[in-house]
């Protein structure tokens, strides 16, 4: 089944993201390599796919797990969390409809 991880950030979270931006890259690539992500990618600051440094609010990343307590147990081992990137994770199951 398919969830959808929704991600806060703290504020000023640039400089921690951009530290820990390769481990979690990383893992978000394994996904991929299995063929279970969908969809991933930052939440910018303001209306600009770069938006320096103002940074980004938070991240969706929408992926193939067999279990909600899989993709919870995945989402909490993030290195963003150890880094202190997010205020919050949630994990809710994802229906895709369209396209």
């Amino acid at each position: 089944m398919l969830y959808a991880i929704i991600s806060e950030d703290v504020e000023n979270s640039l400089p921690k993201r951009l530290a820990a931006r390769p481990a979690h890259l990383e893992r978000l690539q394994l996904l991929r390599d299995q063929g279970r992500l969908m969809l991933a990618g930052p939440h910018p600051a303001i209306d600009s796919n770069e938006p320096g440094e103002a940074g980004f609010t938070g991240s969706l990343v929408i992926a193939e797990f067999d279990s909600l307590a899989e993709a919870e147990s995945w989402a909490n081992a993030d290195p963003y969390i150890d880094a202190g990137v997010y205020a919050a994770v949630k994990v809710k199951p994802f229906k895709k409809v369209l396209p």
